[in-house]
């Protein structure tokens, strides 16, 4: 039970950087991780021919920690997302960081800011935010010696404004977010600074995000800017893409489980072509941040194709999303383990 929470308005926080009261940091050098050290400052001093500066050795995460119905605090799935960072890690040749010092380190900043912690019931929940970078002073492309890993925490509200509301989208054929044997498929910096033009562009056109293509042949959905996509057949499938360039989404995964066991649909995870977005009967947005975020419209080639024409989420993201949501705050019982208690 945490006696005493920061003075916030929880229900009304939005998705952001929030000042807690410290973050945790590692240091890799000379072969060997340092113990972890909690900081009270915002800063990092880095040298000024630091790699993740120059050459975008830089990759992180994104996992949430909540207060569930009978007073626990869990972090959701956090062994896939400590797996995720060290698959990340590997592909461009950064110093992978343990999964046991993922785990400690998140349990640690969590604990050590668990006056941040948003109350059950509020909609919030605190965002866990990893990241590693090279740090080692080189100008010449080649990975780095010394790395620093650092967990930040911050209690957010939705991803989306919105909240749980549909959204817009508009295909996006002339940007490309990743390519083919690139490293579209692990959670690596530059994969976002890629996109923030295409994201720019649909917001400037009154959209709420980008769909992206694939790189190749430009016929196939990608994912959107910040999450994967899925869509629902009229006979209830879970149709999800799947590529070398697409982010293996820890929401999505769970969702396919769930989709399965709970709801007894029809699970597909292939090359979903552009065209079948006038099929669906309902779509939506998924990850971390979000959880889900129903689409409302698809605009492509200046066709529209609308699957909440009332304005409200289907019944099958809803369903989704609810069940969802229900196992990560205690809600309902947790079959797979999900939920990891973090003793504060």
């Amino acid at each position: 039970m945490i006696e005493k929470r920061a003075e916030l308005e929880w229900s009304e926080l939005p998705f952001g950087y929030l000042k807690t009261d410290c973050h945790i940091r590692y240091f890799f050098k000379d072969g060997r991780w340092s113990s972890g050290e909690l900081v009270s400052g915002e800063t990092v001093e880095l040298h000024v021919a630091a790699t993740c500066l120059h050459y975008g050795q830089a990759c992180f995460e994104g996992l949430k920690v909540h207060e569930t119905k009978h007073g626990k605090i869990v972090a959701f799935r956090i062994d896939e997302h400590a797996k995720r960072m060290y698959r990340s890690a590997e592909k461009i040749l950064m110093q992978p960081v343990p999964e046991q010092m993922f785990v400690e380190a998140v349990v640690e900043c969590t604990r050590a800011n668990k006056r941040f912690i948003p109350p059950y019931g509020t909609g919030a929940s605190l965002y866990v935010r990893p990241v590693l970078l090279g740090c080692s002073p080189q100008i010449g492309v080649k990975p780095a010696a010394d790395y620093l890993f650092m967990v930040l925490v911050m209690p957010v509200g939705p991803y989306f404004k919105t909240g749980f509301k549909p959204i817009d989208l508009l295909v996006v054929e002339d940007v490309d977010r990743a390519a083919p044997f690139g490293v579209g498929d692990v959670k690596v910096a530059g994969n976002y600074a890629a996109g923030l033009r295409a994201s720019k562009r649909a917001k400037d056109l009154g959209f709420t995000e980008v769909l992206y293509l694939d790189a190749k042949e430009k016929k196939y959905i990608d994912e959107s800017g910040p999450a994967n996509f899925f869509g629902i057949t009229k006979d209830d499938k879970y149709v999800t893409p799947e590529s070398s360039s697409i982010l293996p989404s820890i929401t999505n995964k769970s969702l396919r489980t769930i989709a399965k066991d709970f709801f007894n649909m029809t699970v597909e995870a292939r090359h979903v072509h552009i065209d079948e977005i006038f099929t669906f009967k309902e779509a939506g947005c998924c990850g971390t941040a979000a959880v889900i975020t129903p689409v409302a419209r698809i605009v492509y080639h200046n066709k529209k194709v609308i699957y909440c024409p009332d304005g409200k989420p289907g019944p099958v993201c809803t369903q989704l999303y609810n069940m969802l949501r229900a196992i990560q705050v205690g809600e309902t019982q947790d079959p797979y383990g999900w939920a990891f208690e973090i003793k504060v």
